[in-house]
C-alpha cells in the first residue's frame, strides 16, 4: 500500500466516523421532536376538552380521523393519545423550568445535593395545583365531524395562549429539559407507574447515564432500586475511613438489598455456584452493582507463607477510582466475615492498587444480617467495609422471563461444569 493510498484510507475512516456521529444525532434529534410533538398534542387535547367541554370521546373520535386522514402515520391509537394527555400533564412548564434548574444545580453537586433536589421536586409538584384532568362526560355527537373550533387551527397561537409565552420559548423550555431526553418508551413506564416527580427525575437521570431501555427501567423501578441505593440505612463505616467526598460517593453506590434476579439462580445455592453464575451472567451483574463497576477477578489467587487464599470478586470503580473486594456469603453475617474481608482487602493494597488508585473498599454480601451486630462488628478496622443483604429473587417481568434459563437448565450446566 502506498502513501497516497494510506493517506485515502485514513480519511475514509474519518468520514466513516461523521457519517455514523452524524445518524446517533439525527436519530437524537429526532427523538427530542417527536417527543415535543407529542406534548404539543396533549396539551392540544386537555385545552380544548376543558374550554370547549369536549368529552372523553373526543381522543377516540380524533384517533380516528387522524388514521383515515394518514394512514401511513403511526402512533396516534386512542391509548397513545391518552398518554400525550398525561404526558402534557406531567410536564406543564413550571415542572419542566424546575428540572431545568436541578439539572444546573447538579452539574458540580455531591450526593447530598442530588438527595435535596429530589425531595425539593417531590415538594414542588406535592404544593402545586393539579392540572385539568380529562374530563369524564362522553357526548354522542362526533365533535371531529363538526366544524373545527378556531384557537386549534392555528397550535402555536393556541399554545400561546394556553401558556402566556412565546410559542419558540415554549419550545425551548420543552427541549432542554430532561424530558427530552428520555424515549418514548421510557415515558410510557413512568406513565404507568406513580412515581413522584423527584424520584421520576432521579430514574430519568440514572436511564440517561447508563442508556437503560425501558425493559431495564422497568425492572430498576420494580426492584425498588431508589429505594434500595438512596433510602436504606446503610452499614459500613466509610466516614470513619474515607475523604469526606469519597465517602459520600462509597455510601450513594452502596446498595441494600442487591437483588440478583437476572441468573435465575435456585435459591438454596451455595457460594460457588453463586459467584459461578455471577461471572457468567457478568454483564446483568454489573447492572445490579451499579455506576461505574467493572470486573477485574473472580476467586483471584493471593500466595502468602506458602498458602493459598481466594478473593470472591474483584471489581474496579472508575467514578471511585478505585478496586472493590466483594465477599460472597451463602449464610447470615458473621462476626467472623469481616476480619476475612480486611484480610483480603490488605492483600489487594499491597499487589494490585497503583499509585493513583484510592484505597481499596470491601463489600461483604450476606444472606441476611443483624445490623447492630454487623455494625460492631466493623468498628476498629480502618479499612473501608460495607456490609449488604442479598436476595436471589425470581420477581421478573413476564417478557424476560422467556429469554432467562430455568432452574433445571442452570442446575444441569452447573453438573457439567463441576
Amino acid at each position: 500500500m502506498n502513501i497516497q493510498q494510506k493517506g485515502f484510507n485514513e480519511f475514509v475512516i474519518i468520514i466513516r466516523n461523521e457519517i455514523e456521529q452524524a445518524q446517533v444525532k439525527l436519530v437524537s434529534a429526532a427523538n427530542v421532536q417527536m417527543l415535543l410533538h407529542y406534548w404539543k398534542i396533549g396539551h392540544l387535547i386537555l385545552f380544548n376538552q376543558k374550554t370547549s367541554g369536549w368529552g372523553s370521546k373526543i381522543i377516540e373520535n380524533l384517533s380516528k380521523v387522524i388514521r383515515d386522514k394518514y394512514p401511513e402515520k403511526k402512533g396516534y391509537s386512542s391509548r397513545n393519545l391518552k398518554y400525550m394527555c398525561q404526558f402534557a400533564k406531567l410536564y406543564p412548564l413550571e415542572v419542566l423550568k424546575r428540572m431545568i434548574d436541578a439539572d444546573r444545580d447538579l452539574e458540580t453537586s455531591s450526593v447530598a445535593k442530588v438527595i435535596s433536589v429530589v425531595k425539593e421536586l417531590n415538594a414542588f409538584v406535592f404544593g402545586q395545583q393539579p392540572p385539568a384532568q380529562i374530563q369524564n362526560a362522553d357526548y354522542e355527537n362526533n365533535i371531529i365531524g363538526q366544524e373545527t373550533p378556531a384557537q386549534i387551527q392555528n397550535v402555536a397561537v393556541t399554545l400561546e395562549k394556553m401558556m402566556q409565552q412565546p410559542v419558540t420559548q415554549i419550545e425551548n423550555i420543552f427541549i432542554n429539559s430532561p424530558v427530552a431526553k428520555i424515549n418514548w418508551a421510557c415515558h410510557q413506564v413512568f406513565m404507568d407507574g406513580k412515581l413522584p416527580l423527584g424520584i421520576r427525575y432521579w430514574y430519568m437521570k440514572q436511564a440517561l447515564e447508563f442508556g437503560w431501555s425501558s425493559n431495564i427501567l422497568d425492572l430498576q423501578i420494580d426492584s425498588g432500586l431508589f429505594q434500595r441505593q438512596i433510602e436504606a440505612r446503610k452499614v459500613n463505616n466509610f466516614t470513619a475511613t474515607l475523604p469526606p467526598i469519597q465517602s459520600d460517593l462509597a455510601d450513594y453506590l452502596l446498595k441494600d438489598p442487591y437483588i440478583f434476579d437476572l441468573m435465575g439462580i435456585k435459591e438454596r445455592a451455595d457460594e460457588q455456584n453463586i459467584e459461578q453464575q455471577l461471572e457468567k451472567h457478568v454483564t446483568k451483574y454489573l447492572l445490579e452493582m451499579g455506576a461505574g463497576f467493572a470486573f477485574v477477578a473472580r476467586q483471584k489467587h493471593f500466595q502468602v507463607s506458602d498458602k493459598d487464599f481466594y478473593a470472591d470478586l474483584i471489581l474496579y470503580n472508575i467514578k471511585l477510582h478505585a478496586y472493590v473486594v466483594v465477599e460472597l456469603k451463602a449464610t447470615p453475617f458473621k462476626p467472623e466475615y469481616t476480619g476475612q474481608l480486611n484480610f483480603y482487602l490488605n492483600l489487594v493494597n499491597d499487589k494490585l492498587k497503583g499509585e493513583y488508585d484510592n484505597k481499596t473498599i470491601g463489600l461483604l454480601l450476606c444472606r441476611g444480617k443483624d445490623e447492630v451486630m454487623a455494625q460492631y462488628a466493623l468498628e476498629g478496622y480502618n479499612q473501608p467495609m460495607g456490609i449488604s443483604d442479598y436476595q436471589l429473587s425470581k420477581a421478573l417481568p413476564e417478557e424476560l422471563k422467556s429469554t432467562l434459563p430455568s432452574i433445571e437448565e442452570i442446575e444441569a450446566e452447573l453438573r457439567n461444569e463441576n
